[in-house]
Protein backbone atom coordinates (compact mmCIF):
# COMPACT_ATOMS: atom_id res chain seq x y z
CA UNK A 1 0.00 0.00 0.00
CA UNK A 2 0.96 3.27 -1.12
CA UNK A 3 0.52 6.68 0.98
CA UNK A 4 0.80 9.93 -1.34
CA UNK A 5 0.31 13.55 0.45
CA UNK A 6 -1.17 16.23 -1.54
CA UNK A 7 -0.88 20.22 -0.61
CA UNK A 8 -2.66 23.02 -1.95
CA UNK A 9 -3.26 26.67 -0.47
CA UNK A 10 -6.73 27.44 0.09
CA UNK A 11 -7.91 31.11 0.63
CA UNK A 12 -10.46 32.16 3.16
CA UNK A 13 -11.93 35.80 2.46
CA UNK A 14 -13.91 35.97 6.16
CA UNK A 15 -13.08 34.65 9.69
CA UNK A 16 -14.08 30.98 9.35
CA UNK A 17 -15.29 27.87 11.66
CA UNK A 18 -14.68 23.99 10.66
CA UNK A 19 -16.41 21.46 13.46
CA UNK A 20 -13.60 20.33 15.53
CA UNK A 21 -12.19 23.16 15.76
CA UNK A 22 -12.92 25.26 18.95
CA UNK A 23 -11.94 28.44 18.16
CA UNK A 24 -12.85 30.93 15.02
CA UNK A 25 -10.03 30.63 12.34
CA UNK A 26 -8.86 34.12 10.49
CA UNK A 27 -9.03 34.96 7.09
CA UNK A 28 -6.51 34.44 5.03
CA UNK A 29 -4.11 31.44 3.55
CA UNK A 30 -4.20 28.51 4.98
CA UNK A 31 -2.12 24.86 3.80
CA UNK A 32 -4.50 21.62 3.28
CA UNK A 33 -2.31 18.44 3.40
CA UNK A 34 -4.87 15.13 2.23
CA UNK A 35 -2.92 11.91 2.62
CA UNK A 36 -4.10 9.27 0.17
CA UNK A 37 -3.05 5.22 0.30
CA UNK A 38 -3.63 3.26 -2.89
CA UNK A 39 -6.71 1.14 -3.62
CA UNK A 40 -4.77 -2.51 -3.97
CA UNK A 41 -6.43 -5.42 -6.39
CA UNK A 42 -7.59 -3.09 -8.97
CA UNK A 43 -6.11 -2.97 -12.77
CA UNK A 44 -5.81 0.96 -12.78
CA UNK A 45 -4.76 3.16 -9.94
CA UNK A 46 -6.86 4.45 -7.71
CA UNK A 47 -6.92 6.28 -4.02
CA UNK A 48 -8.69 6.97 -0.98
CA UNK A 49 -8.26 10.00 1.56
CA UNK A 50 -7.47 8.98 4.84
CA UNK A 51 -6.60 11.92 5.88
CA UNK A 52 -7.22 15.68 5.87
CA UNK A 53 -5.25 18.35 7.49
CA UNK A 54 -5.00 21.82 7.87
CA UNK A 55 -2.15 24.81 9.19
CA UNK A 56 -3.54 27.69 11.07
CA UNK A 57 -1.71 29.70 12.78
CA UNK A 58 -0.84 28.76 16.64
CA UNK A 59 -3.49 30.04 19.00
CA UNK A 60 -1.34 32.72 21.23
CA UNK A 61 1.97 32.15 19.73
CA UNK A 62 3.26 34.81 17.41
CA UNK A 63 4.41 33.34 14.19
CA UNK A 64 4.02 29.62 14.99
CA UNK A 65 1.67 27.40 13.05
CA UNK A 66 -0.26 24.02 13.70
CA UNK A 67 -1.66 21.44 12.15
CA UNK A 68 -4.73 19.91 12.92
CA UNK A 69 -6.40 17.19 11.64
CA UNK A 70 -9.82 17.74 10.00
CA UNK A 71 -13.01 16.34 7.78
CA UNK A 72 -12.81 16.92 4.42
CA UNK A 73 -16.91 17.54 4.39
CA UNK A 74 -16.38 20.26 7.13
CA UNK A 75 -13.81 21.82 4.94
CA UNK A 76 -15.78 21.77 1.80
CA UNK A 77 -18.37 23.37 4.21
CA UNK A 78 -16.61 25.75 5.28
CA UNK A 79 -15.31 26.95 2.07
CA UNK A 80 -18.97 27.24 0.96
CA UNK A 81 -20.11 28.97 4.21
CA UNK A 82 -17.46 31.83 3.03
CA UNK A 83 -18.01 31.92 -0.67
CA UNK A 84 -21.56 32.50 0.55
CA UNK A 85 -21.04 35.40 2.57
CA UNK A 86 -22.52 38.60 0.63
CA UNK A 87 -19.91 40.78 -0.10
CA UNK A 88 -19.59 44.76 1.56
Amino acid sequence: MTIRSRRETLNFKHPFRIRGIERVLLAGACEVVTDEETIDGLIFSAYRRVATMITVPAEGACGATEMLSIGSIDLANAQAADASIAHD
